[in-house]
């Protein structure tokens, strides 16, 4: 995760009617997430984000068509909290984005919710094309973000020109990605280990200078 214009948290457009009420959206996210912890994946019903919220079943659907929607919404407004800021060289900033993530993901309610929605969209591609869109290619944003900050410090080479250029350029962004969010996803939420100062230095050495950078 090391994009350009941060992105603010955001649900997507709802149904043509009446304006939305931001504060009415982060109710019902909110509401949704903690939802998640209390009764699980199997226990959580539109109805109950509802009540928990204070608003209509019906203020839910104008928004949101099922609770896999809703779902994923809630997980991403977590995500986009996600920063970069500059710490002054590429290590640093891949270092500290990690430990973000390593936080953001042991939250109980991170925790539950992109595993419930993950686990359902192994069988919904409609559901793993909002998790691309909504959390994935959003968060691409970090990479573009520490890629071009590299390269103004001369920590990495410019991007060749021409289409041919761009084409690579989203080809190593989107193997960053992975390797940084699949590395910390799989640390924390299936080996259930510690993302933390010491792991991130030994992660981010790894991936900047290879096996034959890393010292016993």
């Amino acid at each position: 995760m090391v994009a350009g214009m941060h992105q603010s948290a955001r649900p997507p457009k709802g149904r043509p009617g009446r304006p939305r009420s931001v504060e009415t959206d982060h109710a019902i996210l909110d509401a949704t997430r903690a939802a998640l912890v209390d009764v699980g994946w199997g226990g959580l019903t539109m109805g109950e984000v509802a009540a928990r919220a204070g608003v209509a079943k019906t203020t839910l659907y104008r928004r949101w068509a099922n609770k896999s929607e809703l779902v994923v919404d809630a997980v991403a407004v977590l995500f986009d909290e996600l920063e970069l800021p500059d710490r002054g060289s590429l290590q640093s900033d891949i270092e500290g984005v990690v430990l973000q993530f390593g936080v953001l993901l042991a939250r109980p309610e991170t925790k539950t919710a992109l595993m419930a929605v993950v686990a359902e969209s192994t069988t919904d591609d409609a559901l793993r094309e909002r998790i691309r869109s909504a959390i994935v290619d959003r968060q691409k944003r970090l990479v573009l973000l520490g890629r071009s900050r590299a390269q103004a410090r001369g920590e990495l080479p410019p991007d060749a020109g021409g289409p041919d250029g761009e084409e690579a350029a989203e080809c190593t962004v989107g193997l960053i990605f992975d390797v940084i969010a699949g590395a910390v996803v799989h640390r924390l939420l299936v080996s259930a280990e510690p993302v933390d100062a010491d792991w991130a230095r030994q992660f981010t050495t790894l991936l900047l200078a290879g096996l034959a950078g890393l010292k016993p």
